[in-house]
């Protein structure tokens, strides 16, 4: 007990920078619970304090006081201001009304297998989306109908009339993606892109057995589609389903979801995390690309230097000068060198985190093209750079 009473001054005191009131009532010790609520919230909007709350929702335990605090602490529908895209007037960005009055703008987050197909979980941006109304997707631009509407308590699901903007429902039986914009036609708007970071760690799985395999096909096409998260591939090397997600945690889910709803048992074998190379120091490059076939040859010089950077993964700067490379060319060298990014020659890793920059260079007016300055690139000089191992590292936003 004493040792809370002690937590909770150093709480009143953080929470008191931002309040007048509160200090006011701190010194003379008739702080409220309210007034306290309320200078958390000011701080919180501004995102000057973070409130960090303890529990464990397998054990269910803490989830109530989590519920509180966001229904308390964080701002409602009406405080954000929320925009989107209007691609009828040059991709400007407006900012949306929460106004049920206004014609309908919603997303589709997230998708999921139901007893009734699939269920798509929406959020309602602008005006209101009723039963039996008539939608357009604006990425694919065909409309659907809304035969069902559904307000989720966890797996219980209640029939309801309209969804007014600022609240999240389900929708049954609609054919889109995760992060597909719905909207009332007559209109094209889209929600700005979520921010999907990229895998961090990698497995190879390979099904037990034909029925597995069918059984696998079928989980990571349905897995991909509701989750931009969740990426697979064929590694045609090794004749191997590589899955990579955002940890290994996220990835034995999918596995478990696997076996337990497609009835597919995969084997897997160890993580690979998903390094990239980087470079370490400035190198010069001075690479004449020549070949001749018996008619138009190709020919292109292209030098310049290469150097680390530290805040892109890459970047491209064109200091040519006088016409050594005419600028219709200039084109095919960026795409030269960022056709050498996804395999580095340290480890094989995508390379990143590299400034490249040209200075000078020559064409010939029969033989040059873009295709010859494209192959006119110096990759072979990143080994001069002492190239080394990055850190996979996922960029997290947090937004309200």
């Amino acid at each position: 007990l004493s040792e809370a009473r002690e937590k909770r001054e150093a709480l009143i005191d953080a929470a008191a920078m931002f309040s007048d009131e509160l200090t006011e009532a701190a010194l003379e010790e008739r702080v409220t619970s309210d007034l306290l609520i309320s200078a958390i919230r000011k701080a919180t909007l501004t995102r000057e304090l973070t409130p960090v709350l303890m529990g464990s929702a397998y054990k269910n335990k803490g989830v109530q006081p989590l519920l509180d605090a966001i229904n308390r602490l964080l701002p409602s529908p009406l405080e954000v201001e929320n925009r989107a895209i209007d691609l009828e007037d040059e991709d400007k960005e407006i900012v949306l009304s929460s106004d049920a009055d206004l014609p309908l703008i919603s997303l589709a987050f997230k998708l999921e297998d139901g007893p009734y197909g699939q269920l798509t979980y929406i959020r309602v941006y602008q005006g209101t989306l009723a039963k039996g109304d008539t939608l357009v997707n604006v990425r694919t631009g065909k409309k659907v109908k809304i035969g069902r509407l559904i307000r989720m308590h966890a797996d219980q699901l209640e029939d309801i009339e309209k969804i007014p903007a600022g609240y999240i429902g389900a929708l049954f039986g609609i054919d889109c993606a995760s992060g597909d914009t719905l909207v009332a036609p007559g209109i094209r708007v889209s929600m700005t892109s979520m921010h999907v970071p990229n895998p961090v760690i990698s497995l190879a799985i390979t099904p037990e057995d034909y029925k597995s395999e069918i059984g696998l096909s079928k989980a990571l096409e349905r897995f991909t589609k509701e989750d931009p998260t969740f990426k697979t591939h064929h590694n045609d090397e090794t004749d191997e389903t590589i899955i990579s997600g955002m940890g290994e945690l996220h990835l034995e889910v999918y596995i478990e979801r696997m076996r337990r709803e497609f009835d597919a048992t995969v084997f897997a074998g160890a993580p690979q995390v998903a390094y990239k190379e980087t470079i370490t120091r400035r190198a010069e490059f001075n690479y004449t690309h020549k070949k001749q076939t018996g008619g138009a040859g190709q020919f292109g010089r292209v030098a310049g230097y290469m150097e680390p950077v530290s805040d892109n993964e890459f970047v491209f700067e064109n200091r040519i000068v006088g016409g050594a490379i005419p600028t219709p060319y200039i084109a095919g060298c960026e795409k030269g060198f960022r056709k050498c990014l996804p395999k580095g020659p340290f480890a094989t890793f995508p390379v990143t985190g590299v400034k490249i920059v040209i200075n000078d260079g020559q064409s010939h007016a029969g033989d040059s093209s873009d295709m010859a300055l494209r192959r006119s690139h110096s990759a072979n000089r990143i080994a001069a750079t002492q190239p080394r191992f990055c850190p996979s590292l996922a960029n997290v936003r947090a937004s309200f």
